[in-house]
């Protein structure tokens, strides 16, 4: 699963990677938890791309309770085209969700080890997701999930899943609404991961609410 990332990029670095034309407010931090609102990117109809704030957890449109959004923090790859809640955002509304790097848990017989995962350039990573809408009385939320798959070599012995990496010069096929299904399952099963490190940390980050440069120690 995805459960934990960071984003500490500038907006010229967020706007030069993804081809943005300004951006909403968003703060960096160095350990983003589920439940908040993270920076995202979608695709606009007229073509252009476009910095939104999406609440992370997903609530589909059918949902009767916002709560549910608890368990749509991440979607499987492998049944996207299966889940009632999935399969409709899979269609029309892919998003790509930037990171400096993410956090996964490796399960010890003495606890958890956590890990500092990011690309050796420093570069920002594109996490492949879905949003939505939700409409309740007078509230409308919009909202996201991380799509994650079976880990590679590089990541199985801390995870057995990992977060879909979009590779740079796919982020316009995989936000393209006209794209076929055969084009977006190539790109959730292509390995964006030659460039990425690991690196262990302390426990300082396993605390959601510790949020500075220690994390990254």
């Amino acid at each position: 699963m995805c459960g934990r990332f960071y984003l500490t990029a500038s907006p010229e670095q967020l706007a030069e990677t993804f081809q943005l034309h300004g951006l909403p407010h968003y703060e960096t931090s160095y350990n983003i938890p589920p439940g908040q609102k993270i920076l995202s990117v979608v695709k606009l109809d007229d073509g252009s791309y476009k910095a939104v704030n999406l609440h992370w957890g997903l609530i589909p449109h059918w949902a009767k309770e916002r709560k549910i959004s608890n368990h749509m923090i991440n979607a499987r790859a492998e049944t996207l085209t299966e889940k009632p809640a999935f399969k409709v955002a899979y269609k029309q509304r892919r998003c790509l969700i930037p990171a400096t790097g993410f956090y996964e848990w490796q399960q010890l017989q003495e606890g958890k080890q956590a890990y500092c995962i990011s690309r050796k350039d420093g570069q920002l990573i594109a996490l492949a997701g879905l949003w939505e809408y939700w409409e309740h009385d007078t509230e409308t939320v919009y909202s996201c999930s991380i799509i994650t798959r079976p880990a590679n070599a590089l990541i199985k012995p801390i995870h057995q899943r990992m977060p879909v990496i979009i590779a740079n010069e796919h982020h316009k096929d995989w936000l393209d609404k006209q794209a076929s299904l055969e084009t977006t399952e190539q790109l959730l099963a292509s390995d964006a991961y030659q460039d990425i490190i690991l690196k262990p940390v302390s426990s300082w980050v396993n605390n959601p609410q510790h949020n500075d440069q220690n994390c990254l120690n």
